[in-house]
């Protein structure tokens, strides 16, 4: 990995104890009817952390940091998902998490070049296009899922990395200003500023209100960085007038947000526990009698209340595993995403997209868990790796491939350059003969 730091086998082992260790804490204070429940369970854990370290010696990067905490975090959520009101292998969980490494693989080759990535451009706003009329289209009355047969899909969760490359991609052209009426304006500006729009409004309509934090969180990220970009620097009275009105639409959206939002606002839980707190009270109830080191792995009640594998996943694991292993779990995951901050990405493009995933990420954290804890209003949102859902993990996974390909990206030069730089390099080879 680094010269001064852990070596791959290492990495491979202390990855292995940890989840041996959670495994043997199933063991031995698990509900199991069988042992050989926590044998499967064990088998697969294992096995899948033994296949991804031989696989991951076939791609040369620079660092594997991020690839040895997303296996570790995966295989943590594979065990947490096994446990839930008794021990044995959620085969479906299993699934999305080998879904998400080639997700993460796929994320990582395709993002390594920015030069590459930059000529795709177009199909990147194409791709977001065509997501939003099949949401429209063929998603049913309102929602927010795709039915295929017996697998669902939520389009609007791969809305998410395009998002990223499209504030990705758009940097480079805040040098390009253009005059309208008596502004200078970047076309690329007003065009994330329409998508981002639309996907409000879609949200809106396909009443998902709750994951549009993390859209706008991707959206701030990369307006900031375009600001932040060389001589594309705005006045002063056109930020604040930008925060300001950005103010005045949250307060319009609060002031006229559905009926289903405002009670959610305004609901005191612990008043009606059997109408919109009843989720949260029994979260809160949970987490409180799990205490530090929870009443066992499958010993919860959390495994009858509702999303208790998705949305309410923070209130089951603190209720089986205490919050100790909750904790660790979270550490886990803002440290695999301050990585990019320990090891600063090598072009604008990948701090770009690194701090998109960032933001993204780290608000959809704090939306499920401080809504589990009833500090915020409860959104209905997964945390990302931990939760249970196909089109989370696959990309939650791709998202952290365009992480590590910040890490470790590709430089190449075009055959014009390396054209020019060939006769200088025999001038000299004759020169030394």
């Amino acid at each position: 990995m680094y010269k001064n730091g852990l070596t791959y086998f290492s990495s491979s082992f202390l990855v292995l104890i940890a989840h041996a260790a959670m495994l043997l804490n199933v063991f031995v204070n698990g509900n199991y009817d069988s042992t050989n429940d926590v044998f499967i369970l064990a088998g697969a854990v294992l096995g899948l952390d033994l296949i991804y370290f031989i696989a991951m010696l076939f791609f040369k990067q620079m660092s594997y940091t991020i690839d040895f905490l997303l296996i570790f975090i995966l295989n943590m959520s594979l065990i947490f998902q096994s446990c839930f009101g008794g021990v044995q292998l959620s085969f479906k969980h299993l699934l999305t998490c080998i879904a998400a490494l080639v997700a993460c693989r796929l994320g990582h080759l395709l993002c390594r070049n920015h030069r590459w990535i930059q000529q795709q451009k177009k199909y990147i706003y194409i791709a977001i296009g065509i997501l939003i009329l099949c949401i429209l289209l063929f998603t049913g009355s309102r929602g927010i899922w795709i039915d295929i047969g017996s697998f669902s899909i939520q389009p609007s969760e791969f809305l998410k990395p395009l998002l990223v490359l499209a504030c990705g991609t758009s940097v480079m052209e805040q040098q390009r200003k253009h005059k309208i009426l008596c502004f200078n304006v970047v076309y690329e500006n007003l065009i994330l500023f329409g998508i981002i729009a639309v996907i409000c409004v879609l949200q809106w309509w396909c009443r998902d209100l709750g994951s549009l934090p993390t859209f706008v969180a991707i959206y701030v990220c990369g307006l900031f960085f375009r600001l932040c970009y060389p001589k594309a620097k705005l006045s002063k009275k056109t930020i604040i007038a930008g925060v300001a009105a950005l103010l005045v639409v949250a307060a319009l959206a609060i002031k006229f947000a559905p009926s289903y939002v405002q009670a959610r606002l305004f609901v005191d839980i612990w008043n009606d526990k059997s109408g919109d707190g009843w989720q949260q009270c029994q979260g809160l109830i949970a987490i409180a009698e799990g205490g530090w080191f929870g009443k066992g792995p499958g010993q919860g009640f959390m495994c009858d209340v509702f999303a208790h594998e998705s949305d309410m996943v923070f209130a089951s694991i603190c209720e089986e595993w205490g919050m100790l292993y909750a904790l660790m779990m979270i550490f886990a995951i803002l440290l695999m995403l301050a990585i990019p901050l320990i090891n600063p990405p090598r072009s604008y493009f990948h701090a770009t997209v690194a701090a998109g995933i960032c933001a993204a990420f780290t608000v959809q954290m704090a939306l499920n868990i401080f809504g589990s804890c009833n500090l915020i209003p409860f959104t209905g949102v997964t945390i990302p790796f931990i939760s249970q859902g196909g089109s989370s993990m696959a990309t939650s996974g791709f998202m952290i491939g365009m992480l590590s390909a910040a890490q470790s990206p590709v430089f190449k030069r075009s055959k014009k350059q390396n054209n020019k730089k060939a006769p200088a390099r025999a001038w000299k080879k004759e020169a030394r003969i």
